[in-house]
């Protein structure tokens, strides 16, 4: 049985409608941004502070949209499983990458690039993106 571990990511928007993923430091997989939620933070307060830190990106709670609750296997922890609050967030910031992330990309609805992907992002959450934003035009 895999143990879980407790995250909030976020399904960044940029203006143009791309969405961003990132890699972090020592690893091969590319995910959306968030991280571990802290002991007594809800999962909106982990995200502003995950972003904040990874991304130098301030994020007014009140725009951040809830998605929901998805499950899959940790990209980076052997053994684990994430369960993760996903918001939507929109922004017109510029991020760079900051703490342990190495890189970030830009990722538009019809864009299929050749990354490595997490299993969430891969699995989920870019299929909702492109279903989100196909409904949308």
């Amino acid at each position: 049985m895999p143990q879980t571990l407790h995250i909030a990511a976020a399904l960044l928007l940029d203006p143009q409608g791309r969405t961003l993923l990132v890699r972090k430091r020592g690893t091969k997989a590319f995910m959306q941004p968030g991280g571990k939620i802290d002991t007594g933070e809800s999962p909106l307060q982990a995200l502003a502070r995950e972003l904040h830190e990874e991304l130098g990106l301030r994020m007014d709670p009140a725009q951040a949209r809830y998605l929901g609750l998805f499950e899959a296997p940790a990209a980076n922890e052997p053994g684990f499983k994430v369960q993760a609050h996903v918001f939507s967030v929109r922004t017109d910031a510029s991020v760079a990458p900051a703490a342990e992330i190495e890189e970030v990309v830009w990722l538009s609805a019809d864009e299929h690039p050749h990354l490595d992907l997490a299993p969430l992002t891969r699995d989920q959450l870019l299929p909702l993106y492109r279903e989100g934003l196909n409904a949308r035009r």
